[in-house]
């Protein structure tokens, strides 16, 4: 009589709602700056900020939490075109979200500072390089945005990092223990991107194979990382 295969157990990849409010943001030297910035609007140095800093380092949240403030739109750089500008500016402020260095219109963007200066509205932008990192033809926006006030949001610190493994780990409804948060801070590369990388894919495996995450999980899947 042929054994019994048990069926595998699938893992799918569901959406995982993460809170973007003012109580919900994770407080560190990494992002005091970031933080400051958000919180001493209107009285900016500039009608036009630049927030700077690497993946998953807390920029679209900081960005929420002043949108709420200040009643700003949102729209990714990519998809900021010249004719969508006025109306993006309606309200006087606006969030510019992931200017990349290679992936938005140069004019639109042009046009958008510009009106900015004219109608006296509040502009964030967000990216993940300085201006000077950025490959622009356009002169005259090169030099306006090399003219933008930069605030930089750094790499966390231990605490924070660990504050992150734990935040990312409530986000998905996942039960850990001290163990496990020990075993990912001092295994995993200290960065944002990594915090949630590792969270990831514990959620995926513990789904999958039907177990807790444990440091023993934790331990096989990051063996060889």
């Amino acid at each position: 009589m042929p054994s019994r295969v048990e069926p595998r157990q699938l893992a799918f990849a569901l959406p995982h709602a993460e809170s973007l409010t003012r109580d919900n943001f994770l407080e560190g030297p990494a992002n005091a700056a970031g933080l400051a910035l958000v919180d001493s609007w209107p009285e900016w140095p500039n009608r036009v900020m630049l927030l700077v800093g690497p993946e998953g380092s807390g920029k679209s949240h900081l960005a929420a939490i002043w949108a709420e403030q200040a009643g700003a739109r949102s729209i990714s750089a990519h998809a900021l075109t010249a004719a969508a500008v006025p109306a993006a500016l309606a309200t006087g402020a606006l969030v510019v979200e992931d200017l990349n260095p290679t992936d938005f219109d140069e004019r639109a963007l042009f046009h958008l500072m510009n009106l900015a200066r004219e109608d006296e509205a509040f502009v964030l932008i967000t990216a993940r390089v300085p201006p000077s990192a950025l490959q622009i033809e356009l002169r005259d926006l090169r030099s306006r945005l090399r003219a933008v006030p930069t605030v930089s949001l750094l790499p966390p610190d231990d605490a924070l990092f660990r504050a992150l493994i734990v935040k990312f780990c409530a986000d998905r409804q996942l039960a850990i223990d001290e163990s496990v948060v020990s075993y990912l801070a001092n295994r995993i590369e200290r960065s944002y991107a990594a915090a949630r990388r590792a969270v990831e894919l514990l959620d995926t495996e513990a789904l999958r194979q039907g177990r807790p995450v444990t440091r023993a999980l934790a331990a096989e899947l990051l063996r060889d990382a």
